[in-house]
Parts: C-alpha cells; structure tokens; sequence
C-alpha cells in the first residue's frame, strides 16, 4: 500500500504547481526554455515551422558574421544528382514541417537551442534549378563564405552529391576532413555520363580534391546490389561497416571503431535516410531492404559524442514516397542528435 506520509509529501510539492514548474536543475533548464513567464508554451501546430524551432534568419548570409552565430541550419533543396527517382528537393521543406523534436536530448543531457547560437538561414541560394554543374558552385561559394566565418553548418538535402560540395566548403577551413557516413552505399563510384556531380560518387570525388581523408572514414549500413561499385572505398582505405555486421557485432563495437577511426581531428558527419530499413525510412530514393533500425542509428550518434565535428548533413529525404511522414520524423530527430554532437563538441572547444 502507498505511504500516506510519502502522499502527502506528493501532494504539498506538487498539487499546487503549473505545468511549468519543475524541481529538479536538471529540468528546471529545460523548462526554462520552453516556458513563458505565464507558464505558457508554444504551440507546436502554429506559427512559422523552421529547423527545430530555431529562430529563422534568413538574412544571415548578407551579415560578415553570420548575425553572430554558432551553427547554421541549411536547407539544400536540389536533387538534380540522382540516378533514379528524384524528390529530396523537397526534402528540407518536409523536415521543417516537423514539430516535437527537442528540445531536449535525454540520453546527452543537452539542450542545444539554449546552450549554443543556433540558427535557420534558410536555403542555399541556386542561380538556376536546371544546371546541376552551377548548382555546386553555388554550394561551393555559400559553404566556403559560411565556414571562413567560423560558424558549424548542419544541413539537410537534397541528394547525397551536395556533399561532395558542401566537403568544399568544410575543407577551406579545416583541411581534410575525416567522415562518419551513415548510408546503404559507399557512394565511392566513378563518373557517370559525363557528369563527376551525382549521387553516387560524391565521396570518391571529395577524396580526389583533397578534401576528405579516407583513412578516417567510417561508412556504416553499407549493403545492397551496388556493392561492386564501391573499389573506391576499399581502396583508399574507409572502413566499410556493412548492414549485416551491426547486429553481429553491436553498437558498442562500432562506436569504438567510429571513435579509433576519426581520432581526434575534425569530422564531418553525414546520413543518408537509405542507410535505415525502408520500413523505418522509405520516403528515400534508392530504398535497400535489411537496412538499420532508427534506433541503432541513434545510439551510435549518441555514442561517438566528444568527436570534433565540425559540419553535418541529412540528405535524400523524398516526402512523396512515404504518406507517414516517419521518414522526415526521423530526418528531423537525426538532425537533432548531430546538432547536440556539434554542441557538445563546442562546448568542450570552449571550457
């Protein structure tokens, strides 16, 4: 039987006190954050929808610093690199769609939009949505202009050969970069008629120009038909994780190879929606079946935290393939986790 001293303890703390009231520090900041002084919070079906709820600045871009923040969220709206079925331009409005993500992080224990300068800037600006090649540059230019002011980019495409560019951008700041890379592919292939830009290939390409270092690169989920495209890959020196292998050799086991892999240097960390079973993402072009369970996926995320990183992305999210929504659900939750890595690893930067 309960302990009528323990409920009328309960009782005395609790029965008065709004939803706003929280008695642990822990949560008292949290609450913080979402709570008005009338312990009103904001609705999550109104207002404007941005990334995460991050206050929107769309005129960033035309500051010399940004409008002084420390990470910028980006939407890459272009898809003109697939092989087969298009759609991940509209990938980043169907992620801003989401609500309820954040804003806290339970397992981390952050609150990212409280504990760093987070901002929407709105989308890469594209001169022209018919020419892929201009398209890259585009993405060149906005990357290399926001990370030569010092500000961490999270991003969501658009298809996987953004970045390729977006590596561009990294690279003039840090140098070669090493690379969690979440995927069903290695997206190490060649060429294809005639065009080095499409979704395939971006990694070999990135490689190439000096831009990412292949021997600290982790590829995580690989699997599928394409297998034999991917020479590259073994070649260069990535660590290929397959599919097959993350049940047999545990979340544990690769977060240590993640950790071992990327060292100490900046790393860049990118996610294609493919890399998940189509049942948990099959908005996606090039869906591969026996894929990744979102909730390993999350707990190496969660497990590589303390890595620098120094960028991300979420790409190939196509909305129209999926009547759910669970696949811009769960690009929106993953580019959550990655934004309190890059929190994370800018607070350590900074103690």
């Amino acid at each position: 039987m309960f302990d009528a001293k323990k409920l009328d303890a309960l009782r005395a703390k609790y029965g008065n006190a709004g939803g706003e009231v929280m008695f642990s520090d822990e949560f008292k900041r949290v609450a913080e954050v979402q709570f008005s002084a009338g312990g009103r919070r904001m609705m999550p079906f109104a207002g404007v929808s941005t990334f995460l709820d991050a206050e929107y600045k769309p005129d960033a871009a035309d500051l010399p610093d940004f409008g002084g923040i420390d990470i910028a969220l980006v939407g890459v709206p272009m898809d003109l690199g697939v092989t087969n079925r298009a759609g991940s331009r509209f990938g980043p409005r169907a992620v801003r769609t989401v609500e309820r993500v954040g804003p806290y992080e339970h397992v981390l224990k952050v609150v990212p939009l409280a504990e760093a300068k987070v901002a929407d800037i709105g989308d890469v600006p594209f001169r022209s949505r018919f020419s892929l090649e201009s398209c890259h540059q585009d993405i060149v230019q906005f990357f290399t202009k926001l990370c030569g002011a010092g500000i961490i980019p999270l991003s969501v495409g658009g298809d996987h050969s953004i970045s390729q560019s977006i590596l561009a951008g990294i690279a003039s700041k840090h140098g070669p970069v090493g690379m969690v890379h979440f995927d069903a592919h290695c997206d190490t292939s060649g060429p294809y008629e005639g065009s080095k830009f499409q979704h395939g290939g971006p990694f070999r390409e990135a490689v190439l120009a000096g831009h990412l270092d292949p021997e600290r690169t982790v590829q995580i989920g690989i699997r599928g038909a394409a297998e034999y495209l991917w020479d590259f890959s073994y070649d260069s020196g990535m660590t290929v994780i397959h599919a097959e292998e993350v049940s047999k050799i545990g979340t544990d086991a690769i977060i240590e190879t993640v950790k071992k892999v990327t060292g100490g240097g900046p790393t860049y960390i990118s996610l294609d929606v493919d890399c998940l079973d189509p049942v948990f993402a099959p908005g996606t072009g090039t869906p591969e079946i026996g894929g990744m369970t979102s909730r390993e996926v999350m707990a190496i995320l969660r497990g590589i935290a303390g890595i620098n990183v120094v960028g991300g992305d979420v790409v190939e999210i196509a909305p129209q393939y999926d009547a759910t929504t669970n696949t811009a659900q769960l690009g929106a939750q993953i580019m959550f986790e990655i934004l309190c890595l890059q929190v994370i690893n800018l607070k350590n930067k900074r103690a």
